[in-house]
């Protein structure tokens, strides 16, 4: 796992999780490289290797191991600037959420790597013109998920001109592959009034139109009558929700304003798909 090729020049902060990889193993700790930083030299201590006893800290750390650390000292008075790192303060919930970020950030810097090469730029240009807007947001990533669907305009929206924005946008199409879910239910409605149809149609028609968050759909379909099967698909698990939460209570308003007998709506299951 290598140093990423835009990194940042600022120091890290008391606190915050780093990726570093262990390049010597003494008894007394281990000295590490940053892999987000350009100012990159970090030192682990013998005491903060691990929450248990450890006789030898080499069966813990091994060199070109890169384990997710925590800051617990930045010295900027010294001669060079020493920083200091614990493993055995990171929660595990911690390392997977770093860990997680820590491979969409090198992707999302992959892509733009590869997108410099085939302009024929160099890395320097690439940062000025691409990287420099995309790492104001915490997760670049999800800038080049976004153009997949909706095209460049997310990209051009940073500030990133039309040449670079339309490259980028090829090159991520390669990489990306956006996983759609999909929410499943069965809605059985009856009514036994003389325009029962007109009345079913409007519940039904009213459902399929109902305003989404982009790039979700509501599709309603029937498979039998009194019986309608309602897909919702999105890129996003909690606009899919939000999406069924309201069509279930647009279904109890519907039901009482058009006087239907019964109506009964029963959710299936939740589907990830490509």
């Amino acid at each position: 796992m290598s140093a990423l090729p835009f990194r940042k020049k600022s120091l890290p902060e008391v606190s915050e999780l780093v990726i570093a990889r262990v390049d010597k193993v003494f008894e007394y700790g281990a000295y590490c490289t940053l892999l987000e930083y350009e100012i990159s030299n970090a030192f682990i201590p013998w005491s903060e290797v691990s929450a248990k006893y450890v006789k030898d800290i080499r069966d813990v750390l091994k060199e070109g191991q890169v384990v997710i650390a925590k800051v617990i000292r930045v010295d900027r008075k010294a001669s060079r600037v020493q920083v200091d790192l614990s493993i055995k303060r990171v929660l595990e919930g911690e390392k997977k959420v770093k860990m997680l970020r820590w491979k969409r950030m090198q992707k999302a810097q992959k892509i733009v790597e590869l997108t410099a090469k085939n302009l024929g730029k160099s890395l320097e240009e690439a940062y000025k013109n691409v990287w420099s807007k995309l790492e104001k947001i915490v997760d670049p990533l999800s800038v080049f998920e976004d153009s997949i669907l909706v095209g460049v305009e997310p990209l051009i929206k940073l500030g990133i001109s039309e040449e670079w924005g339309k490259a980028l946008y090829d090159e991520a199409k390669k990489h990306i592959s956006i996983k759609m879910v999909k929410i499943r239910s069965i809605l059985k409605i009856t009514t036994y009034k003389p325009d029962g149809v007109e009345r079913i149609k409007k519940v039904l028609s009213h459902i399929q139109n109902m305003p989404t968050p982009l790039n979700t759909k509501i599709s309603v379909y029937t498979i039998g009558s009194p019986r309608y099967r309602i897909e919702i698909m999105s890129p996003n698990y909690k606009d899919a929700e939000s999406i069924f939460n309201q069509i279930e209570t647009e279904l109890q308003r519907l039901v009482r304003e058009l006087e239907i007998e019964h109506v009964d709506l029963v959710r299936e299951e939740v589907e990830k798909g490509g």
